[in-house]
């Protein structure tokens, strides 16, 4: 009996198998995004370990407000990204200090600055499997204000947070914020130590009244909260950030609860999606999932989509790092399409 169970094990983490039906089901159906069930969190970050809904960010967040200490922007209620003035003079002070250490004057082309800060991260050899492209998509639109997104070679996603009333001061406007991230991703103090692993998980523990055995044991929410960060030692947060946006999604679409229904345990899923890119694959396998639960409940998609673009929309407005916001839509998109071509081909031919 052990040595079935032994040989069952390893093939429940292997990608591509077919499906399962019962505890022992392979990876297809114990680790595939596209499921139907209600969601529930399997890696907790410090400010949501005792909640049991909501996607858990990674801790601490990638934000403005983070951020602002370095830029010496004074004491509380001034920090707050949703501030525009404060949050257009922290941004416009990087930009300044940025042309000022590279090109010694004048002012910065931002959108070449944020190309070239990339290229260079490469030719150093920063580990960029896409290559150093920054990628820019607008948002349709014939009047102003426009919206210009930018992806980052590793995949974060920021947003043009200005009224813009042309499209090139949309994508300039996205491409400051995303230059003055990618900037303080590289200071020291964004990087995951041992110091910064022990502050993160002691101050997990205080919050919510845990113990170090907790902290000690894999299984626990904190427990895997440990791992995450261990497992990533040596990353940036924006790294990190990029990591998190996975079981992020994977949470908001009720996956890991129907991951941990089918007997994986927290290790298993967290070593094998810390290693699997944001796919098409599993952009598809989410949108039929969606498509399921619309048919099930007419409306479901029409519901989530609003939700999302006011996420999207308070989050891009305050500075913050969009990927999850940005695929979540997309994600909705993509299950409408996927409806809309399953409606056409039922429809009776003439």
């Amino acid at each position: 009996m052990e040595s079935n169970v032994n040989s069952i094990r390893p093939q429940r983490l292997q990608p591509g198998i077919g499906f399962g039906s019962g505890p022992t089901g392979t990876l297809r159906s114990s680790l595939r995004p596209g499921v139907t069930v209600p969601i529930a969190p399997l890696l907790p970050s410090p400010a949501s370990l005792a909640a049991s809904s909501g996607p858990p960010p990674p801790p601490p967040p990638l934000q403005l407000h983070s951020l602002y200490g370095g830029l010496g922007l004074g004491a509380a209620g001034h920090c707050n990204p949703g501030n525009p003035a404060v949050l257009k003079e922290a941004v416009e002070a990087v930009v300044r200090s940025f042309a000022k250490h590279t090109q010694g004057y004048g002012r910065v082309n931002v959108v070449e600055a944020l190309q070239e800060f990339w290229q260079m991260k490469l030719t150093r050899g920063a580990d960029l499997r896409n290559g150093a492209l920054v990628v820019y998509e607008m948002v349709p639109s014939n009047s102003p204000p426009y919206v210009c997104y930018v992806s980052l070679p590793g995949g974060s996603c920021f947003g043009s947070f200005q009224f813009c009333p042309t499209k090139a001061e949309a994508r300039r406007s996205a491409a400051k914020i995303a230059l003055m991230n990618s900037v303080f991703n590289e200071h020291p103090s964004r990087r995951i130590t041992d110091d910064f692993i022990e502050k993160s998980v002691s101050e997990a523990l205080a919050t919510f009244n845990g113990n170090r055995e907790e902290a000690d044991n894999p299984n626990t929410g904190i427990g895997a909260f440990r791992f995450m960060l261990e497992s990533n030692k040596g990353k940036s947060m924006l790294e990190f950030q990029e990591l998190m946006t996975v079981f992020q999604l994977l949470h908001w679409n009720g996956s890991l609860k129907a991951m941990r229904e089918r007997q994986c345990s927290r290790q298993e899923v967290l070593a094998h999606y810390s290693h699997r890119a944001l796919d098409d694959d599993m952009r598809t396998q989410m949108a039929a999932d969606w498509v399921n639960r619309e048919q099930s409940i007419a409306g479901t998609i029409a519901q989530e989509v609003a939700s999302t673009e006011r996420e999207l929309e308070d989050a891009r407005l305050a500075g913050r790092e969009l990927r999850f916001y940005k695929e979540k839509k997309d994600i909705l998109m993509l299950a409408v399409g996927q409806l809309s071509a399953a409606n056409t081909a039922t429809l009776p031919s003439h």
